[in-house]
Parts: C-alpha cells; sequence; structure tokens
C-alpha cells in the first residue's frame, strides 16, 4: 500500500473546505463524545478536543449536537442554545491557540431518542415503533418540519457565535435526514415522501437554511450515506444522486459514510459489539437484561479492515466534483496516504484519535506507520451511557467481566 513511485504524500499540505483553510489534510471525524452533562460542554470536553488539536489534528469536530431540544437522543449530549456559547467558545479558542481548526455536527436524532430526554414523544418522516430505543414514534407535521429547517439555520449562527469555522450537518446513519431520505423510515404519502426527489425535500430545505447562515465565513461539510447497509434502504445509485443534490446545494465538501444506528449499527464502526461492555453502564434493568439476551441478533458483527468504505467511496470520487473527506478504518499512515492517493482531500479519523489523540503528530514526527487501536469496540459500547472512552487508558479501572470479554476477544484474533 505504499505510494506509487515519484508520488508525494499530500498528508501534512494546507487543504480548503469552503472558507476555510486547514494545516494538514486530517480532520477528527464526529464520534460522540458522551461529555456534556446536561447537555452542556464540560471540562472533559475541553480537555480532549484540546488534546487532539495538540496532536497536530488539521480540524476536530465536536459530535452530535442537536439542533432543537427534541433531536436529542441522550441527556449527555450537545443541544445548540444561546447559553452554551461562552463555555463552546472556550473550547474553540483552545483549539485555535493549538493552530488546529474548529467544527461541530449538527443534527437531529429523530426517532432515536425517548421522551424523558426529548421533552416529548420523539418524532421522524413516519409514524412507528423504533425498537432500537424502544419507543414509539410521531411522523412529523408540516410546520414541525419548516421549523426543524429553520433549526438547523440557527444551529449554525449559533455556531458561529461560538468561535467555530466550519460545521458539519448529520444527513446520515439513520438520524432525521436519513429517515426522510431512506424508504425504510419514510412512508409518507405527502411531497415528502414516495419518490427520491420527494425524500430529499426535507435535506433541502435545511441545507438552505444552513448555506443561507452560513454565509461567505463558514465552512459547510455534509456526512452522508454510500449505502443504508440493509435490503430496504438506500442504496448506491439512490445515495450517488443524493450526494450530487448536495453538491448542487453549495455544501463544500462531503463525507462518505454508511450504515444506520437503529438498523445496522456496525455497518457504521465495523468489528464486534462488546455486549457485556455496552449493558455493564446501562441503568435501566429491563434494557440490561434485554439487550444481553438479545444484543447478538440486534447488532450483527460486520468485519473490520482498514479502509473497509474505499470501494464505495471511489464511485462517488469518478462523479463529484466538489472535495471529499474519507472516513472509514483508517488506523495507519501507509492507508492514509494511498487514500488521498486516490484522489480524496481529505480523511477524517475517530477511533484512532480516541486511543492516541496525538496520532497526527506521531505520523509526523516520528514517522509512526500505525496507531494502538485494537477495534475492540469498547469506547463505543460504553459512549452511549458514559463518556468515550479506550479501554486501554483505564485498564485499571474497569471490572473483572469487562476486562474478561476483552481478553477472551483478543485471544481469538
Amino acid at each position: 500500500m505504499e505510494l506509487p513511485e515519484n508520488k508525494t504524500s499530500v498528508l501534512f499540505t494546507p487543504g480548503n473546505i469552503g472558507p476555510v483553510t486547514l494545516r494538514n489534510r486530517t480532520i477528527r471525524a464526529a464520534a460522540f463524545e458522551g461529555m456534556c452533562a446536561g447537555n452542556a460542554p464540560t471540562e472533559l470536553l475541553y480537555n480532549y478536543h484540546k488534546s487532539v488539536a495538540a496532536g497536530g489534528i488539521g480540524m476536530t469536530t465536536l459530535a452530535y449536537a442537536s439542533v432543537t431540544r427534541n433531536g436529542l437522543s441522550f441527556p449527555h449530549q450537545l443541544w445548540m442554545r444561546e447559553e452554551i456559547i461562552k463555555p463552546l467558545r472556550e473550547i474553540t479558542d483552545a483549539i485555535h491557540n493549538e493552530g488546529a481548526k474548529a467544527s461541530i455536527q449538527l443534527g437531529h436524532c429523530g426517532n432515536m431518542s425517548k421522551k424523558s430526554v426529548a421533552g416529548q414523544l420523539p418524532v421522524s418522516a413516519s409514524t412507528g415503533f423504533n425498537l432500537y430505543s424502544p419507543t414509539f414514534v410521531r411522523g412529523l407535521r408540516k410546520d414541525e418540519i419548516k421549523n426543524i429547517a429553520r433549526a438547523f439555520g440557527n444551529a449554525v449562527n449559533l455556531a458561529r457565535d461560538s468561535g467555530f469555522d466550519a460545521v458539519e450537518i448529520h444527513a446520515g446513519h439513520g438520524y432525521l435526514i436519513s429517515q426522510f431520505l431512506s424508504p425504510y423510515t419514510n412512508h409518507r404519502k405527502d411531497e415528502f415522501g414516495g419518490s427520491l426527489d420527494n425524500r430529499m425535500r426535507f435535506m433541502r430545505m435545511a441545507m438552505e437554511e444552513v448555506m443561507k447562515a452560513a454565509g461567505n465565513d463558514m465552512g459547510i461539510l455534509v456526512k452522508t450515506n454510500m449505502r443504508d447497509g440493509f435490503k430496504g434502504g438506500i442504496e448506491i445509485e439512490e445515495a450517488l444522486t443524493i450526494a450530487r443534490e448536495l453538491e448542487n446545494l453549495g455544501a463544500h465538501a462531503l463525507i462518505l459514510s454508511g450504515g444506520f444506528v437503529s438498523k445496522a449499527p456496525m455497518y457504521v464502526m465495523r468489528g464486534k459489539m462488546p455486549i457485556t461492555s455496552m449493558t455493564y453502564y446501562m441503568k435501566q434493568l429491563w434494557l440490561k437484561y434485554g439487550v444481553r439476551m438479545a444484543g447478538r441478533f440486534m447488532i450483527p458483527n460486520k468485519p473490520f479492515k482498514e479502509a473497509y468504505f474505499l470501494e464505495d467511496a471511489l464511485k462517488f470520487r469518478q462523479t463529484l466534483k466538489l472535495p471529499l473527506v474519507y472516513v472509514g478504518g483508517l488506523v495507519s499512515r501507509p492507508v492514509i496516504d494511498q487514500v488521498l492517493d486516490s484522489g480524496f482531500e481529505f480523511v477524517q479519523m475517530a477511533r484512532a484519535l480516541i486511543n492516541e489523540p496525538d496520532f497526527v503528530n506521531r505520523m509526523k514526527n516520528e514517522n509512526e506507520q500505525r496507531c494502538g487501536c485494537d477495534h475492540m469496540n469498547y469506547c463505543i459500547a460504553r459512549m452511549y451511557s458514559r463518556e468515550m472512552a479506550c479501554h486501554k487508558h483505564i485498564a485499571g479501572e474497569l471490572p473483572k467481566c469487562i476486562r474478561k470479554e476483552i481478553e477472551h476477544e483478543m485471544a481469538k484474533r
């Protein structure tokens, strides 16, 4: 996987996303940190993103900030509102002082919530039941759809006031925009359902508000699915049409991903979900034991390999002209160089930077070829109930049952 002869790596050269110039081609992916008790920034969030910025990243992304309260999935998730501008500004100032740019992912979870968190019955493109939460879900009225689209634009203005250089709009992974796009979750009979053109209507409305708010000083990235990852969801041909529409709507860059958290969660992240670790931190006993019994069926494994989305992503590179960000299974310098040499302008990493916040600097200064992430996915299992953490960093704190699970899985490799 070495570069072709006479090819020079672009990894540590500057790159542009709209009006924003990054010092290199690396972006910390928007992996949920779980560090926002009371839906507000904390010292943990500050320290983590400062460490990633100090570790050499081109831009770091605060993850999964909801544009409205009814778009929250978790009680320890960011909710964009004026009250948190000051603590967010402290984080962006710290990121900038380390030479990196700051982005924030904006989205709405749709049916991925529950009444105690959202403050109301969760909403989606259509009425139904989400087994993943689990909860009943109400289809949005047309006036509510317009209000949520406006909320995306308002959140961009709040992000600017908070010192962010860019925002990432979450239109993938089975959250609200994705729930409108996917025939799996959109069963509407009005102008928001049916044909793909209709299913893209809410995405267009949200993006129009986003681009209007962004003006000429904010970078706009959009995370979009290349496939939903299961039969009956979006496949690559529809995904290409969606990507072309986002390009036409003015997005400065697309992040090419895939998967549906309520149907194919490990298609997003790959590998195996450590069920013992995941259920250990759950507070509801019925959910804890239910997932222990049915978790292997609810969360099927998807084998991990480096750059697991690359084959699909290359089809988008051949079709689109705007900058593309590759994400998915990047843990080593040779593969990162291979991806950039394939025509992608930027790369995103998440688990690699949970394991090693300074991985980018190590690649630059120490010729480090690979980070220490072993893709046990403990960080993912933990972050839905507590803050994100790598099992290697807290080995002495782990209970015996979790240590045993990790040792068992490692022994099978």
